[in-house]
């Protein structure tokens, strides 16, 4: 009896350890936790890392930024481009069993236009209706040409909620959303862990490799890199520049990276509630002070091991819509005291908010110490991310270092932050010229006519500074060897079509 019961034993803990080996689990460490999961209401970079295994759009990117399709697999434009007709992936259904169909996509899109809440009011601005044309075809009619719909598509814009859901959830859509990826949504633990697990029924199911995916949101990149190599990570973004020999020579780990479509820069409130009503907010001269203090090179050499690029603008010198009349200014502190004591000041305080990330922070300490060289007296304020963007949502912030992730068109990067009513534009900034030109762009196909809209609004935007630009990140990655098929691409997203551990 004992040897058949040690028999039996033996047995059992065999199977569960084969299916403890079959179980194919994801961790992947995330420098900031997300705000809330709801592509209409969100505004975070890891947030959209996590829709990428959540929630598809209706198209999608290539590495080489070209359009291709997701939920949508084919589209036309009218000749004077004021419609926009997509066809429709057949068999795709959401998370909760819900059709995707036309109807559903029109019920998407209707949330993005009028939900209060909703961030994505600007994006899908040139939307005037919405037509049901067909059980898997829609048509979008829009007010006037938009070159950056496509674009936008792409992005949270473009992401497909279950009707049904929205519809019993409201603005509460985020504690359990659910979308139509390759993924869905188990449980959040605020601070600690997003997990989601495979859904069955996905229409691409075969190149999805994982059980479970869980975004382990962990801000310090040394504890990051430290878990990844005690194998309690099998992936984290935004690698340290300064930890990239270390990994490129670890023959346990596999580095990958992609150069960034977006920046990184500090948001001045100018007119965002009664914190905006300061100096630095309501005179240019001060924030242009500000920005002479800086030498951008030397941010980058300390800061990045010369691993990123400095920047002035919403696009990368590299980037064909980067307006070459005014490029990154060389450090001069004498022009920045001149034009503080032309604004009637020798000193002044800042307070700036940092996320609290040993990079950010690090960066911003680099930042203190040369605009204080000028008279500026920069307190830096640490907080967890989320409620940073709280704060700089509500206007409770003098200025904020932040960055935006970036997006395929040059309007992602730069409309819903300056325009007076733009999602994002969060120092409140309004300039009606701006505003014409950011506009004027949207509307053509001609990229020579979009880029003399763009150049003439930075030149307005060059003098009036609400966000001043830093550099232009390059995103990295760190994986377990044991990792393959992973592409790294240039949003800086997490795509895990054919990613796998090796057999």
């Amino acid at each position: 009896m004992k040897t058949k019961l040690l028999a039996a034993m033996l047995f059992a803990l065999g199977a569960s350890t084969a299916l403890t080996a079959q179980a194919a689990d994801l961790r992947i460490g995330l420098q900031d936790d997300p705000d809330v999961l709801d592509p209409d209401q969100s505004r975070t970079f890891v947030g959209r890392i996590v829709y990428a295994s959540l929630c598809d759009k209706l198209v999608d990117i290539t590495p080489e930024l070209e359009i291709v399709p997701q939920l949508a697999t084919d589209w036309s434009w009218s000749d004077d481009g004021l419609t926009l007709t997509m066809d429709l992936r057949e068999g795709v259904t959401f998370h909760d069993g819900t059709a995707f169909d036309a109807e559903a996509v029109k019920a998407n899109i209707d949330r993005s236009k009028t939900m209060p809440e909703s961030r994505r009011k600007s994006e899908v601005k040139s939307i005037e209706s919405v037509a049901v044309t067909g059980p898997h075809q829609v048509a979008f009619t829009l007010n006037a040409p938009d070159a950056t719909l496509l674009g936008q598509f792409a992005d949270r814009a473009g992401m497909m909620l279950s009707p049904t859901a929205t519809a019993a959830a409201g603005t509460d859509f985020g504690a359990n959303p659910i979308c139509s990826g390759p993924f869905t949504f188990v449980e959040r633990v605020q601070q600690d862990r997003i997990v989601l697990a495979k859904f069955a029924d996905y229409w691409n199911a075969d190149a999805i490799n994982f059980d479970t995916v869980t975004f382990l949101p962990i801000p310090d990149t040394t504890v990051r890199l430290a878990n990844l190599r005690a194998g309690d990570l099998d992936m984290l973004e935004r690698l340290a520049a300064t930890d990239a020999a270390a990994v490129k020579g670890d023959e346990d780990l596999v580095y990958a990276e992609a150069v960034s479509l977006g920046y990184q820069g500090i948001t001045v409130n100018v007119d965002n509630g009664e914190r905006g009503d300061n100096p630095f907010g309501n005179e240019p001269k001060l924030r242009q002070a500000f920005s002479l203090s800086l030498d951008r090179d030397a941010i980058n050499q300390v800061v990045f091991e010369g691993a990123f690029a400095p920047g002035n603008q919403p696009y990368p010198s590299t980037s064909p819509w980067y307006d070459k009349s005014h490029p990154v200014p060389a450090r001069d502190v004498a022009k920045a005291r001149e034009l503080m004591k032309e604004a009637g000041y020798e000193t002044l305080d800042v307070e700036v908010q940092v996320a609290n990330n040993p990079v950010q922070t690090q960066m911003m300490q680099v930042v203190q110490a040369m605009a204080a060289e000028a008279g500026f007296n920069v307190k830096l304020k640490s907080m967890e991310f989320a409620s940073l963007l709280a704060d700089q949502s509500g206007g409770n912030y003098q200025a904020s270092q932040v960055g935006w992730s970036g997006r395929v068109d040059p309007d992602g990067n730069i409309h819903q932050f300056m325009t007076c009513k733009g999602g994002i534009n969060d120092s409140k900034y309004c300039n009606p010229e701006v505003d014409r030109l950011l506009n004027a762009a949207r509307t053509s196909n001609d990229l020579a006519e979009r880029k003399k809209s763009y150049d003439a609004a930075r030149a307005i935007l060059a003098n009036d500074m609400p966000i001043i630009y830093l550099y232009h990140p390059t995103w990295i990655w760190a994986l377990d060897g044991k990792i393959e098929g992973f592409t790294p691409y240039p949003d800086g997203m997490i795509r895990l079509e054919n990613v796998k551990f090796k057999s």
